[in-house]
């Protein structure tokens, strides 16, 4: 397959996302009057999983952010990759991605959200890690996927939680359930599992360091996974639980501090960077900060802020992504010190990037501007820590400013510089996305009432019903959030102006700090790696004896341990069978067999032990009517009997003169003695009340009809239990090869 017919197939796959862009456009009246959509098919009924999907407002806003910003994304990456050896595996992961995105967003069910969300977590780790042959390209991956990763399975925890509390996964019905679970004991830890989940999607101080690491990724990867798409998961489950779980102080004092906090931190780390593509990184920690601080407020004006800011950060930073991708590819470089005078050799993508920039900086006309305003508006009215929220606000989009200018006007307009490749300008399919949406920062900041009406307005209803009116408007009047949005301008332009003294002087303070995110992050990997090499050395030494030891001493204390924690009543006094004498003569027999293993100094007297232990077994079920039972055990019995002796004939005699170490000893009589006396208790307990004869009764009554065999053992063996029945052979049968390969390369 020639280039231009790669191209051609890669632009045809954006034919995926443009139809259900259009699908989604039809279901945007709906929305606009409050109608959702609901389909519902059945998974796991058993346990109450469906397939359950809703389309609200909320849901059609990011589903149209996905889908049109990947009908983009893909164009550019048909130019972008063409030329990459596994270019289709690319196109596959990528739309893979994005319908696991959609998935996530149009779930109505909080497993299969779930399910959706490690989905993602899966295909972002395939895509930062795209480039395999690259050290620094899988390492980054490996630390997306570990911590987005980790912090799914917590977010699990509590979704199993909160199921546990309401009586129900399905996402819609929570917010009926909201003073049920705000008033629960576990409500703060149901809300700790779901902020950290969140929190590490998003990129949120602790876990904001894997974001710029998985900058290693394809420039169209990360314009769409960290602009538009994965990174804004976390910030769509927070809107979804606001209603469920919001409104606390526990809830607004978290997301307040901690997004204000991120937003901080990702803004001074961008001044500080040189590579454009980490710049860009950086501001998108803070941007994620920002929203999640807003996500924090429960008045209307903090969360139109939230929704608006949403659609600006996704218009105007998945474009400039596209044209640092540009920039690299054309010219080779990323580096802002390297480049310069762009406009000459590329004009088309300048508009894209000088329109995006400006939307990003807060400039009037743009949308970014009014996304500002309403910014302030929202911080005023924070119940939690309004000032904070407003100096966290004004300083990081300040910092924001000065990094847009950074972006635009340096490589562009400055003086000419001599670039790895003579820049030029770039396929169509490659400036097409950048000049189209950052027009439509442009146009949706020319047409505001527009954009509230049919895209943020539906969005903020859908998990903030009011009565209040949202109303985007150019020009609010002369009031403090116009002022504070030029005094964002302002401080942008004086930062800019002082860049280079900025710049040395926060990357001389980051390289200086004694720890941060990514250092902690390898200090725990490398004491995780050190402390499982010695685990392994302890546990896993080659001695059967420790095998079994461990073994069994683990399931005795999580057995025990279990039970009792769960145990809501003290349990009565366990009474014993009553038992003809024959049968406890039988039972003697059997204990005065164990004793003998215990104290013989000879393996076959031991191994002969064993075997009228197993003998006695074979009677009891004799005893009860399980004659075929019987037989097997007899069988097992005397066949393991002959191997083992066999075996044990061919080792070294035992030293009769040596004693066993006394604590050893003392410790395999505590496990041996505590498993029996657990199995016996739970056996005892188990018969001493009624038995559900649920299954009895269905195996009784379909073994014949169903089946077709009389023998309910067998039945249940060859037929209702099958699989389980030919995963034992299997496993049988591969020891069996082990055992036979590992004899035979001994012989040889």
């Amino acid at each position: 397959m020639t280039r231009k017919d790669s191209i051609v197939i890669g632009r045809l796959t954006a034919l995926l996302p443009l139809m259900i862009f259009a699908g989604l456009c039809i279901q945007v009246p709906a929305a606009v009057n409050g109608n959702a959509v609901f389909w519902s098919w059945k998974w796991v009924p058993g346990i109450g999983v469906n397939l359950d999907v809703a389309v609200d407002g909320l849901s059609v806003l990011f589903g149209l952010i996905i889908t049109g910003t990947g009908v983009f994304v893909v164009l550019f990456s048909a130019d972008y990759m063409a030329s990459h050896r596994h270019y289709a595996r690319f196109f596959a992961f990528l739309h893979l991605f994005l319908l696991a995105m959609l998935g996530l967003v149009l779930a109505d069910n909080l497993i299969s959200l779930f399910v959706f969300w490690e989905l993602t977590t899966l295909l972002s780790y395939l895509l930062i890690g795209f480039d395999n042959g690259n050290e620094s390209a899988r390492r980054c991956a490996r630390q997306a996927l570990l911590v987005t990763g980790a912090g799914g399975l917590v977010l699990l925890i509590g979704f199993l939680m909160i199921g546990g509390i309401v009586g129900t996964y399905r996402l819609s019905d929570l917010a009926g359930q909201a003073q049920l679970l705000q008033r629960h004991t576990r409500y703060l830890p149901v809300l700790a599992m779901v902020l950290i989940g969140a929190f590490t999607k998003s990129a949120q101080f602790p876990f904001h360091f894997w974001l710029p690491n998985a900058m290693a990724a394809p420039t169209p990867i990360s314009a769409f996974l960290h602009s538009a798409t994965m990174v804004k998961a976390g910030i769509y489950l927070l809107a979804r639980f606001h209603p469920v779980l919001g409104g606390t102080e526990a809830w607004m004092g978290t997301l307040v501090v901690v997004g204000g906090g991120t937003a901080l931190l990702g803004a001074v780390l961008a001044v500080g960077q040189s590579d454009l593509k980490r710049m860009l990184a950086y501001t998108t920690i803070m941007a994620l900060g920002i929203l999640v601080m807003f996500l924090g407020g429960k008045t209307t004006p903090a969360l139109t802020a939230a929704i608006t800011f949403l659609l600006v950060h996704s218009l105007y930073k998945s474009a400039l992504f596209l044209v640092v991708g540009i920039i690299d590819h054309e010219a080779g470089t990323r580096e802002i010190e390297r480049i310069g005078g762009l406009i000459r050799s590329m004009p088309i993508t300048t508009f894209g990037a000088a329109t995006a920039a400006m939307s990003m900086a807060g400039f009037p006309l743009f949308l970014g501007f009014i996304g500002k305003e309403i910014m302030y508006a929202g911080a005023l009215t924070e119940e939690m820590f309004p000032v904070f929220a407003t100096t966290a606000a004004v300083l990081s989009n300040a910092l924001m400013a000065a990094v847009a200018g950074m972006i635009a006007i340096r490589p562009f307009l400055g003086r000419p510089r001599q670039t790895p490749k003579p820049s030029h300008e770039a396929p169509v399919g490659m400036w097409l996305g950048p000049a189209a949406i950052g027009a439509l920062g442009l146009i949706f900041g020319l047409f505001p009432g527009w954009v509230g009406r049919w895209l943020v307005e539906p969005a903020v209803f859908a998990f903030h019903p009011t009565v209040e009116q949202i109303q985007l408007k150019l020009f609010h009047g002369f009031n403090e959030p116009l002022l504070l949005s030029l005094l964002t301008l302002t401080l942008g332009s004086g930062v800019y102006l002082a860049r280079r003294p900025i710049r040395r002087w926060t990357a001389e303070r980051v390289d200086r700090l004694p720890v941060n995110g990514d250092r902690l992050y390898e200090m725990g990997m490398t004491a995780t790696a050190q402390t499982a090499a010695r685990l392994t050395r302890f546990f896993q030494n080659g001695s059967l004896h420790r095998y079994l030891l461990t073994i069994i001493g683990v399931f005795t204390l999580a057995t025990a341990g279990t039970w009792i924690l769960n145990a809501t009543t003290p349990p009565g006094p366990l009474r014993l069978p009553v038992l003809p004498m024959a049968q406890w003569l039988l039972v003697a027999l059997m204990a005065a067999a164990v004793g003998v293993v215990m104290a013989a100094r000879s393996r076959i007297l031991a191994i002969c032990a064993l075997g009228v232990i197993g003998s006695g077994a074979a009677l009891i079920f004799l005893v009860y009517g399980a004659p075929d039972l019987a037989l097997t055990q007899l069988l097992v019995e005397t066949l393991t009997l002959i191997i083992v002796a066999v075996v044990l004939l061919r080792l070294p005699p035992l030293d009769q003169t040596s004693t066993a170490h006394p604590p050893g000893r003392w410790l395999d009589a505590l496990v041996a003695v505590g498993a029996g006396t657990l199995v016996a208790v739970l056996t005892l307990a188990v018969t001493d009340g009624p038995l559900d004869r649920q299954l009895t009764v269905f195996f009784e009554q379909n073994s014949a009809i169903a089946a077709h065999g009389r023998n309910i053992v067998n039945v249940i063996l060859v037929d209702f239990r099958s699989l389980d029945t030919l995963g034992e052979i299997v496993v049988v049968a591969t020891a069996g090869l082990a055992g036979y390969s590992l004899l035979a390369r001994q012989g040889r």
